[in-house]
């Protein structure tokens, strides 16, 4: 492509039938993104490739945000245009929209949700010097440099990271559940899942658990008979697997199908109603997840976020689309705040956050640029995940 393209959905229809819709009210190339009547925010996001679901859901719940703003007269007098690109669930996609997004001038982007996407994007918008705020990528070296150990200044995530989120399950296995026995199933070609199954050990092991064995997997397997046997044959009574919905969804039914009736559990990349469709309902029964929130929560701010997003797309949402909603929200009460949409201002804006109430919860920043919030277990009946329990941030 020659040119990068602008993109404004109207609505989520839109956002899956067209991979680049001209949008109104910008400039174009690499003026300032808020010159004119608009303030450019990008999204790098992912919208075609393996983690499609998660693209769409995040995408319906950043336009449902940048309307409801726009309708109650915008930010400093001035319309929110959303500059979006997809990145096709791919590392190397990733990095290439950012360069595209700050080549268009855009004063901060909404950086991908998952986190080998995130990651590849940060040397390229911290080095343009703009803040991006990956909604649900909890890798910590997203935000912490993992050579040198300093906090990265532009980028920042508006979710937990994974060290609190395989915490919060091995507590949740080992002291709600009483498991004692872990096998864990790794996708090894995420960083997310390397991350968090790391993470979960530490905690588990702490506790006194014992983790029977490892075995791994590639994105986009499909036969995972092999696997499952040598995991039976070390008699866990919980499996973790801190994977994605599509290859988990397959994990949980061919295990169901060869016998294997121990609980399974994982974190947020299950959070997808694909996850129900690809294994069965019967099959999700006994399983939990970490997750960001809880859709079933009896509270008013999550359920007029439901409720809305359903009235513009049909369908319930997902938590990707929850995170990036309040990332969109979040950034407007920073421009707000700061009085200027100067993506310096808008950094200088998140460093000093002292709290922000979204649909995910009240949170803060730490030193980290970590979103410090309340985690949640969910666990699945009958096809849809319901409310297990709700852990406070630390």
């Amino acid at each position: 492509m020659k040119h990068l393209k602008k993109i404004l959905f109207a609505s989520a229809a839109a956002v899956l039938a067209a991979s680049a819709l001209t949008g109104c009210g910008g400039s174009g190339g690499s003026s300032s993104g808020s010159d004119g009547d608009t303030i450019k925010i990008g999204t790098d996001l992912e919208m075609t490739g393996n983690q499609a679901a998660y693209g769409a859901d995040a995408m319906r719940g950043a336009q449902l945000a940048v309307d409801e703003i726009n309708k109650a007269g915008g930010v400093l007098g001035k319309k929110l245009e959303l500059v979006s690109l997809d990145n096709k669930s791919e590392p190397s996609e990733a990095a290439s929209a950012a360069q595209k997004l700050v080549d268009e001038g855009v004063v901060a982007v909404v950086a991908p949700n998952m986190s080998s996407n995130a990651l590849a994007t940060v040397p390229i918008l911290n080095g343009a010097k703009i803040p991006s705020i990956s909604p649900g990528g909890t890798n910590p070296k997203i935000t912490v440099d993992e050579k040198t150990g300093k906090v990265i200044p532009y980028s920042y995530r508006a979710c937990f990271i994974d060290p609190y989120q395989g915490k919060v399950m091995a507590s949740f296995v080992a002291d709600k559940l009483q498991k004692k026995r872990v096998a864990i199933l790794i996708d090894n070609s995420s960083d997310y899942a390397k991350g968090l199954a790391k993470f979960f050990t530490d905690a588990f092991t702490a506790k006194g658990g014992t983790i029977v064995g490892t075995e791994a997997y590639l994105q986009k397997d499909t036969d995972f008979n092999a696997t499952l046997t040598k995991i039976k044959d070390l008699n866990p009574d919980f499996i973790y697997v801190p994977g994605y919905y599509q290859e988990v969804g397959l994990i949980v039914k061919q295990a169901r199908a060869m016998g294997i009736d121990v609980p399974f559990g994982g974190g947020d990349g299950w959070d997808s109603p694909t996850l129900a469709e690809i294994a069965g309902a019967d099959a999700l029964n006994g399983t939990y997840y970490s997750n960001h929130y809880a859709i079933q929560e009896d509270n008013k701010t999550v359920m007029d976020f439901v409720n809305a997003y359903k009235a513009a797309n049909n369908e319930e949402p997902g938590v990707f689309g929850a995170l990036t909603y309040d990332t969109i929200k979040l950034l407007a009460q920073v421009i707000k705040d700061a009085g200027s949409a100067d993506p310096q201002k808008i950094a200088d804006g998140l460093a000093s956050l002292k709290t922000f109430s979204g649909v995910t919860g009240d949170m803060s920043f730490t030193d980290t640029h970590d979103a410090k919030k309340a985690a949640f277990i969910l666990t699945y009946k009958d096809g849809k995940p319901v409310f297990a329990d709700k852990i406070s941030a630390d």
